[in-house]
């Protein structure tokens, strides 16, 4: 400390830091005036981002090091849920250091994150729980979990050696407005800094959600325009995200910060029309889906888009594992490997082909190296860098809840006993700040709310019940209007849009105690809770329950936390005691990711061919090495059904095997043909499937088709396309579809069916007739899902 260069108060003034800021805790400044970049020591452990400086005063340093630095005894102990009754002070023992330190942290935190104004938190308690029990001034008394709780994860605010954070004053001027939010980087971004701003090298990023992976895909594409000479018209940027709600965030986001620099942002996702498609040749930033970017790279070889990308982001890459959705993201990035490969092989002159840059964000691990070796380019390896859970700038607290569920008790009736249990965990964990609870059907969030608002009361101060008021003066839900007043909401797709934007204010501005939302809808609305809860991990898809995915859970999880305000945050998992080991070892990054490529290969398959990427059995196999499949299946064989005991040379054959299978029903249909050369040709047939995308079991139910169907049997034959999968039956919509389908008072289809609406396909057959018979349809929900059926229906037919 002595060595540090002492700073002038003119200078300090300089650096923008105010006197009693500095006073208040303890900083190391150095200047480096060669580099002309200023630096500063943070501690490593981000909820700390406590500065040191050589403070005059003595005893306020040596307190502060104390309340700062603080080892806390009880910070590994599990919480203990004793018979009837919560203690309450146990769970929060990581958090009870001074109000000295509490005040400390989160001004040094807010000064860190100029993302918001200082605001006092909002002051909200709960006040009874159920008519019977009674609430003392400290604590609540709940029904007792029966050791249900298990805290991963919980780290205490320990010192640490001084970490190195990187100033933004680093990025040339030019570029400097894209990350004026913040004077330094934080520790993640940091320490990826160099890789992503001064090389070019492919590079995988492992991090908990919430760690600014952002700014790192910004970082990357800062070093493509610092590269790339002006002006910028031969280079696209392309992002991709697994969910439209994912994309539509990003480019409202990154509109924003590049538009004033001179970049145009573009966003296609299954919602965009073709007519747009002629703007992408002017969009710098392509923001996309896995499946949209897959439909439009079918097209490539007339199509100079993609010849034309120097930076490819993909963001969430563990969604490769899902097995409905990761086998597109896998073909598109092997595909995007062969274009770059491919033209590669026919220019002579190698320098004039600027190389193709991945940059991956992935979710916490084990096996981020395989996704760096998928990625590396044939000369230099991908860079993997891993961030732990305990770098995550708002340190995270897991919980899973696991509670009885019976065996003549159905999904059903379990999600309802849940609503009971949802008053106690807000007391427990939300320290009288918002939370947020996800419910896997619109309903369920609907009785949720009304559950709570009837078991719980809250302390709301007068100012923040006249907001209240005036917020729900202004919703045309008069049931919303009701449980708003009590300071309880819910927010879900089939909502009025200004109804929802209502409630997203009274909850970012902290006057909304609790809101509970559909899992779907909140992926792509920035709202962050102090508290995260998850009522249940089985959703209703496609007329079955079935168990959230590993992304699902991670992004709803990933909403706890608010940077300008928390130094902590708390995600609660409410499952069966039956998989509650499950969620454990998930949240603990413990899920090895595999391929799911062979599930699906004979789309894929058929589609590179289409694209003459696979021209021979030789060239598909080079195709598959190119695939994460290949590298998992030869790392474990077995998963992929092939024996354990297999060198490289017969997994490889194995996998030739599998290709042929593929490759020979893909013939039974007539979709490919083969020539004398045994060189693979694709058939008109063929081509149509890859081009408008259909699926092989669609295309096999359209080869019955014999030329003397009714229109009634065509559109029968229709409704019943894997496209319209995720189209749901939802309870309440029965009642209209019934009256559509036959009422003698009212206008109905053209060809009712027999019996009452049960299924999806009878429903898609219900609103296909009505759109093409003009029946307006008055429900909002059904209007967005007739809008939906139409696109998928249009490439099909």
């Amino acid at each position: 400390e002595k060595e540090v260069l002492q700073l002038s108060l003119g200078e300090r003034d300089k650096i923008s830091f105010q006197r009693e800021n500095l006073k208040r805790v303890s900083s190391f400044l150095s200047f480096d005036e060669n580099k002309s970049k200023r630096v500063v020591d943070f501690s490593q452990q981000p909820q700390n981002k406590a500065l040191s400086e050589n403070s005059d005063d003595e005893s306020v340093h040596s307190t502060l090091r104390k309340s700062l630095f603080k080892k806390s005894d009880n910070v590994h102990k599990n919480t203990e849920f004793k018979a009837g009754s919560v203690d309450v002070k146990e769970i929060g023992t990581y958090l009870n250091t001074s109000e000295n330190k509490k005040q400390v942290t989160k001004e040094v935190f807010l000064r860190n994150n100029h993302h918001a104004p200082i605001t006092k938190d909002s002051d909200f308690t709960l006040h009874r729980v159920n008519n019977e029990e009674i609430v003392s001034e400290n604590g609540i008394k709940i029904q007792s979990f029966s050791n249900a709780s298990e805290i991963l994860d919980v780290t205490g605010a320990t010192g640490r050696k001084l970490e190195i954070l990187r100033a933004v004053t680093e990025i040339p001027t030019q570029f400097r407005s894209i990350f004026k939010e913040f004077p330094y980087f934080n520790y993640a971004q940091s320490k990826a800094l160099d890789d992503l701003l001064y090389t070019d090298r492919n590079f995988v990023i492992c991090a908990p959600t919430g760690s600014g992976k952002t700014v790192m895909f910004e970082l990357a594409i800062t070093r493509l325009l610092m590269e790339a000479p002006l002006p910028w018209l031969n280079i696209k940027v392309v992002y991709m995200a697994p969910i439209k709600a994912l994309c539509s965030q990003r480019f409202d986001d990154w509109k924003e910060k590049f538009g004033p620099i001179g970049l145009t942002c573009k966003e296609l996702t299954g919602d965009t029309l073709v007519d747009d498609l002629f703007e992408i040749h002017h969009a710098d930033i392509i923001i996309t889906t896995p499946e949209k970017w897959d439909s439009m790279t079918r097209r490539w070889r007339d199509n100079s888009i993609v010849q034309l990308v120097r930076l490819f982001l993909i963001d969430e890459v563990h969604v490769i594992k899902d097995e409905s959705r990761g086998a597109t993201l896998e073909v598109v990035v092997s595909r995007m490997k062969t274009i770059q490969s491919s033209l590669w092989r026919h220019l002579e002159k190698h320098d004039t082909l600027p190389p193709l840059r991945f940059v991956a964000v992935s979710a916490t691990i084990p096996n981020t190296q395989d996704i760096a070796e998928w990625l590396s380019d044939s000369k230099i390896p991908a860079v993997c860098l891993k961030i732990d859970e305990d770098q995550r700038p708002v340190k995270l607290r897991k919980i899973v809840l696991g509670f009885p569920c019976s065996d003549n008790q159905t999904e059903f009736k379990f999600d309802l006993t849940l609503n009971y249990k949802i008053a106690s965990i807000i007391q427990t964990y939300s320290e009288q700040k918002p939370a947020l609870v996800f419910c896997a059907t619109r309903k369920g969030v609907q009785q949720a709310a009304s559950v709570l608002a009837k078991d719980a009361k809250f302390l709301l101060s007068i100012e923040q019940k006249q907001r209240l008021q005036g917020f729900a003066n202004s919703l045309k839900d008069s049931k919303l209007r009701e449980l708003l007043t009590y300071g309880v909401a819910y927010h879900h797709a089939g909502m009025e849009i200004s109804d929802r934007k209502i409630i997203e204010g009274a909850f970012t501005v902290g006057d909304l105690p609790v809101l509970f939302t559909t899992s779907t809808l909140a992926m792509g609305v920035n709202l962050p809770a102090h508290l995260v809860v998850i009522k249940s991990t089985m959703h209703y898809v496609g007329g079955i329950f079935q168990e959230y995915s590993e992304t699902d859970i991670l992004q709803m999880i990933g909403r706890a936390g608010r940077p300008q305000f928390d130094t902590t945050a708390t995600a609660v998992i409410m499952t069966h005691c039956s998989t509650r080991e499950r969620y454990i070892q998930m949240l603990n990054g413990a899920d090895i990711i595999e391929s799911s490529l062979h599930r699906h290969l004979v789309e894929h398959l058929n589609a590179e061919i289409v694209l003459h990427t696979v021209t021979d059995v030789r060239v598909a196999l080079e195709w598959i090495r190119s695939t994460f499949l290949y590298i998992r299946a030869l790392k474990n064989p077995s998963h992929y059904g092939f024996s354990s005991g297999l060198d490289k040379v017969g997994i490889e054959a194995k996998l030739q095997e599998l290709c042929l299978k593929n490759l020979n029903d893909l013939s039974a249909f007539d979709l490919i043909r083969m020539d004398e050369a045994n060189n693979f040709k694709p058939t008109e047939t063929g081509r149509l499937m890859a081009w408008y995308y259909i699926a092989f079991d669609t295309v096999k139910q359209f080869f019955t088709i014999k030329g003397t169907e009714t229109l009634n049997e065509l559109i029968t034959m229709i409704s019943n396309c894997t496209e319209f999968v995720d189209v749901k039956l939802r309870t309440n919509e029965k009642k209209i579809l019934n009256t559509l389908n036959k009422d003698k008072d009212k206008i109905t289809i053209r060809f009712p069916m027999e019996g009452k609406i049960k299924t999806r396909e009878m429903k898609v057959n219900c609103l296909i007739q009505a759109q093409l018979g003009c029946i307006p349809i008055q429900d909002f929900t059904l209007t967005q899902d007739t809008g939906r059926i139409f696109r998928n229906g249009l490439r099909v037919t």
